[in-house]
């Protein structure tokens, strides 16, 4: 049960870890004049978030590893609604993107992160995985799985556990890539960060797309069982 529910998380947990946006936020803090201790906090704050909304939801749905429960059928709904939400996104997203000889940019709040204090820098971490609309759909896709999968005490947490870290893989990576290359680390993250401005559109619209037909796609299966 414990494999299972790890193989089911990983599409969601590699979706989350992929997405531009909190890489680029990471990259930013870094390069701050506080960027060790903040990148620190905001990964703290990155973990914190996803844990917190993957064991809400886990909770929430503790009946779903039965087919004929209410909580399952609740699931798979939430999954066709999920899954035409990220397909939406996604096409929302591309229809938005930049058009030829525009460059993408972050938003200007991105400017100010820098100088970011500790506090913000641990709230922006929890907020960016735990309150972002997208990650919150993934999350809760990811959580439900492991709850179908049958994974109980021990094997729940072990489950989450995975999906926490795979789902933060970028941003511990990035720190680490800070905190143990130092000053040569600045030009890679710095030439990342490019990478995900530039092709952050692109990165998305792939992700979610994706994603959103193989959520939905679940949750059609499990309403026709």
């Amino acid at each position: 049960m414990l494999s299972q529910a790890i193989g089911a998380v990983l599409p969601a947990a590699l979706a989350v870890a992929l997405s531009p946006f909190p890489l680029i936020v990471i990259v930013l803090i870094l390069s701050g004049a506080q960027g060790r201790r903040n990148g620190l906090l905001f990964a703290t704050g990155w973990i914190f978030g996803l844990t917190v909304s993957a064991t809400l939801v886990s909770l929430l749905f503790g009946g779903a590893d039965d087919p004929g429960s209410t909580s399952s059928a609740i699931a798979d709904w939430g999954r066709v609604l999920a899954g035409g939400a990220l397909i939406g996104l996604g096409a929302r997203t591309w229809w938005k993107r930049p058009r030829a000889g525009e460059r993408a940019e972050p938003p200007r709040w991105m400017a100010s992160l820098d100088d970011a204090t500790a506090g913000r820098a641990l709230l922006l971490g929890a907020l960016l995985s735990g309150a972002n609309p997208k990650n919150l759909i993934l999350t809760a896709s990811a959580a439900t799985s492991i709850v179908e999968a049958g994974a109980q005490d021990v094997g729940l947490i072990v489950a989450v556990a995975v999906f926490v870290l795979i789902a933060s893989c970028t941003v511990i990576g990035a720190v680490g890539v800070q905190l143990v290359g130092g000053a040569r680390a600045a030009s890679f993250l710095d030439g990342v960060k490019r990478f995900m401005v530039d092709n952050s559109t692109v990165i998305t619209v792939i992700v979610l797309l994706l994603l959103g037909a193989s959520v939905l796609g679940d949750g059609l299966s499990g309403l026709c069982r």
